[in-house]
């Protein structure tokens, strides 16, 4: 085997040894949130959309409310994400420096930064929640956007919230 094959096979042992070790758990909390968000996007917005347009005609109206539901929607989701996150932050930080106490005690002072690398992010779970609910919303706000009809507009809603449900699960 001449030594290029050698390097380039070596090469090709490190990178998926590399690949093996990736941990997939540090994605669950951002990849959980966005699931979640562009349901619950989906849903609250063709609920809103669907009261909105019984009592008021007028699509005008229809667009602006649904519009203001998607900015508090998002709001309320990252929100509600980042302080559920934080608390799960604190936890583990605090079991991470009882952890820590007792290995120093054992073993003599020891830090392990690989263990702050797999801490849940709270900021990244917010953002992702918060864009989800959004790219959810706005899948009903545009069935409904270009329809005048009552009964059309809600046909329409209630085909495009489905379909969308059926690709986000």
């Amino acid at each position: 085997m001449n030594p290029d094959m050698e390097q380039q096979q070596i090469s090709l042992d490190h990178q998926q040894v590399e690949e093996k070790e990736f941990d997939y758990s540090k994605r669950s909390q951002w990849l959980r949130a966005a699931v979640l968000g562009a349901n619950d996007g989906l849903v609250s917005t063709a609920s809103l959309i669907m009261g909105i347009s019984a009592v008021k005609k007028d699509i005008k109206v229809v667009i602006l409310t649904v519009f203001a539901g998607l900015v508090a929607g998002a709001c309320s989701m990252a929100i509600g994400e980042f302080v559920s996150v934080y608390s799960q932050l604190d936890i583990e930080i605090a079991q991470m420096k009882r952890d820590n106490k007792r290995r120093n005690k054992i073993q003599g002072d020891h830090e392990d930064e690989e263990e702050k690398n797999v801490l849940p992010n709270p900021a990244q779970a917010a953002a992702a929640s918060a864009l989800a609910f959004s790219v959810g919303a706005i899948v009903p706000l545009l069935a409904a956007s270009f329809i005048r009809d009552y009964k059309v507009r809600i046909g329409a809603v209630v085909a495009a919230v489905t379909i969308a449900l059926m690709v986000f699960a």
